[in-house]
């Protein structure tokens, strides 16, 4: 057998996914999810489901806040790896429910954080998210950029993490990873994201909420895609960077074993384009109902991914066209219409 990973998370869209390919090439994967009702429990018991045949795969209903249950995980099972994709998500949910944030995002990753410490674990890789760079409008996105101005409470969190991370690497060599995903797509994912959304409401014939009057752009990253990086970077184990200096400290990398990478299909669309192809591959119009920018969305996001390129050798180029078209066949699969 490969190496033990644990992933939070796991009946998540990414993590569904993600630990669906680990096992395929032959890692024993202990998923964990607490099964909350944010969107549709039925679609994340479902993707469980598909797991839960697979050799190789164990399931636990736990929350990462779970301070008994956690700690007694990480004892019992002895992890290689772990690959943190569990969080509160959604940038306009954190302006409704903000304590929810800081319960999963905060309080639970130090949990993880203490877990990894304590029982040896060899790479820590934690989901960050492209909302980090907030107001930043230098383009495109670097990881080597100043990232400490926030527009929403989620980036905030996931900022929190990074700086939570570094600090578990810098005081306990504890090598950590990064990865800030852009807009990520695709079949089996989440209902609360603008693809999914807009594809039911065509379906049903309602209109659809269109932010920033469709100007909005998005560097729309295919699920496929997303998973290939996070696997090639949980290969590598974040290693010090002997060029790294206080003196001009690079935000993306560090003296301590951490790094961070972004994971974006580094080609922007502007949200017209991607309605448009939705309706190609839907074979309806929509019916829009063009809106103003939202509090806490940014007008556009765009991933430099040179550093990915650079270290793992990749770089997500999934076309929003074969994208779209393959969500739209699972859509229609799964719901049957």
């Amino acid at each position: 057998m490969g190496e033990k990973v644990l992933v939070t998370g796991a009946a998540g869209f990414i993590g569904f996914h993600l630990s669906k390919r680990l096992i395929e090439r032959g890692d024993q994967v202990v998923g964990i999810d607490n099964l909350n009702d944010y969107y549709d429990v039925s679609l994340k018991r479902a993707r469980l489901a598909q797991l839960e045949g697979l050799s190789g795969f164990r399931f636990v209903k736990m929350s990462l806040e779970d301070r008994e249950g956690l700690p007694g995980l990480f004892r019992e099972e002895r992890f290689d790896k772990v690959v943190n994709l569990a969080a509160q998500a959604g940038v306009r949910y954190s302006l409704i429910n903000p304590y929810a944030y800081i319960d999963a995002n905060i309080a639970g990753f130090i949990n993880i954080l203490e877990g990894c410490r304590h029982n040896n674990v060899r790479h820590l890789v934690f989901a960050s998210s492209s909302s980090v760079y907030g107001a930043n409008t230098k383009m495109p996105f670097s990881v080597h950029d100043n990232v400490d101005h926030p527009v929403s409470l989620y980036a905030a969190t996931k900022k929190a993490n990074e700086l939570m991370a570094h600090t578990y690497s810098h005081l306990y060599k504890l090598p950590c990873t990064g990865l800030r995903f852009f807009t990520v797509y695709g079949p089996w994912g989440r209902p609360d994201m603008a693809l999914f959304l807009f594809a039911k409401a065509i379906i049903e014939d309602r209109p659809i909420d269109v932010y920033n009057f469709g100007k909005m752009q998005r560097d729309f990253t295919y699920i496929d895609d997303i998973v290939e990086g996070v696997i090639r970077v949980t290969d590598r184990i974040a290693a010090p960077d002997p060029a790294w200096s206080g003196v001009a400290p690079d935000t993306g990398s560090s003296s301590a074993p951490y790094k961070i990478y972004n994971i974006g299909n580094n080609n922007p669309v502007e949200l017209m384009r991607f309605i448009e192809v939705l309706e190609d591959a839907l074979g309806k119009k929509a019916k829009k109902n063009l809106l103003p920018l939202q509090p806490g969305d940014v007008p556009a996001t765009y991933a430099d991914v040179d550093d990915l390129m650079k270290d793992v050798g990749f770089k997500p180029d999934t076309p929003v066209e074969v994208g779209i078209r393959r969500f739209v066949e699972w859509y229609r699969g799964h719901y049957g219409r």
